[in-house]
């Protein structure tokens, strides 16, 4: 059995108040991902700048949204995120990620946060360990 969604994802998840409730489009033949998402405020750090854990949990939503879409069932053994520029809130961001690699065990995975302009302000990678046929989610 896989993991399921019960929909109160923090960043995707329609049933979460609290959430960012960001709609991710899905190209299952180029094995990518893509959204565009305005952070709000509430979620700077710096005046005017999104924090830098929030840009984090993008990329690493951006990436585990994929992987879990695409029905790899697994899980995140390993994140490195790069923060290039500042990201602005209030301003429109690109979130794009891509499958970079599958293996019997491993699926890793990039994706990018940028300015409309193509900027790119911070990237990340990660490596999922695939889970097998009996692991199940619980809290």
């Amino acid at each position: 059995m896989g993991f399921v969604s019960d929909g109160h994802c923090f960043v995707c998840g329609e049933k979460n108040p609290k959430g960012l409730k960001i709609k991710f489009q899905v190209n299952r033949e180029k094995q990518a991902i893509h959204t565009v998402f305005t952070v709000d405020p509430a979620y700077q750090g710096w005046d005017g700048v999104v924090h830098g854990g929030i840009l984090s949990t993008l990329l690493d939503e951006a990436m585990a949204n994929l992987v879990y879409e695409l029905g790899f069932n697994a899980i995140v053994a390993s994140l490195e995120v790069r923060f290039k520029r500042p990201a602005p809130v209030l301003q429109p961001l690109t979130i794009d990620g891509q499958i970079t690699e599958v293996h019997k065990k491993l699926v890793k995975a990039k994706a990018s946060i940028a300015r409309e302009d193509g900027t790119v302000l911070a990237t990340g990678m990660a490596s999922f360990v695939r889970q097998g046929p009996q692991v199940t989610y619980s809290d």
